[in-house]
């Protein structure tokens, strides 16, 4: 069976450089397709300060036309923290036992890993596929968690056909074009009224505009 891509994340909002990511790792891990999973109260960072509902109206924006992109509302809808052991576990029940599935993350985010909510616990659930950054150090060679430096050492992979052969535990490396752009840009530009354009996909900027979502933010 083809895996299935999950990249989850703020969407804070939806951007080129998070549309990129999965698209290339779609084509590049062979996945069936990829679900963004916009989170509403990541542990790890503070509240996005844009409703649940406007986050994920600006994916769905942000991927229509897209056949191979899909949205999952199971964190955004819910009220309390969101940890991502929890919401794998709920996959795998949904999709089986066999069904591979694969956490897609940032090399930045995957060296906090050590971090996370029993994030040893995410390997029995699901694959890693970390986009990487194409002419920059690969994070084999960062200075990482002991504990996650052994388990990159243990799960690494380098064939992509492995993926689909077991349903979770390896990790996969993805070199990537990863573009350099911030949401955390985006929302100053726009709550400083200058242009965010070509940075986001028109309908999301329209969006914005429309809802004066980042100059409310900036006037509060």
């Amino acid at each position: 069976m083809r895996p299935i891509g999950i990249l989850g994340g703020t969407f804070n909002p939806v951007h080129y450089g998070h549309l990129r990511i999965a698209e290339e790792l779609c084509d590049a891990l062979d996945l069936d397709e990829v679900r963004l999973m916009p989170a509403n109260l990541p542990p790890l960072r503070t509240a996005p300060g844009v409703s649940g509902a406007e986050r994920l109206h600006m994916v769905r924006l942000g991927i229509a036309g897209n056949a191979r992109l899909s949205v999952d509302e199971r964190e955004v809808a819910k009220t309390s923290l969101c940890y991502t052991v929890d919401t794998l576990g709920e996959l795998r029940a949904e999709f089986g036992p066999q069904r591979p599935i694969c956490l897609m993350l940032g090399a930045d985010a995957f060296a906090r890993l050590h971090r996370w909510h029993r994030w040893r616990d995410l390997f029995e659930l699901a694959h890693f596929a970390v986009a990487e950054r194409g002419g920059h150090p690969s994070i084999a060679t960062a200075p990482l968690d002991h504990g996650l430096a052994a388990e990159l050492r243990a799960r690494r992979v380098s064939e992509v056909a492995l993926l689909a052969e077991q349903p979770a535990g390896a990790i996969y490396l993805a070199p990537t074009s990863v573009l350099q752009i911030s949401a955390t840009r985006i929302r100053a530009l726009i709550g400083r009224g200058s242009s965010a354009r070509y940075l986001l996909p028109p309908p999301v900027l329209d969006y914005i505009h429309e809802r004066g979502i980042y100059r409310r933010l900036d006037e509060s």
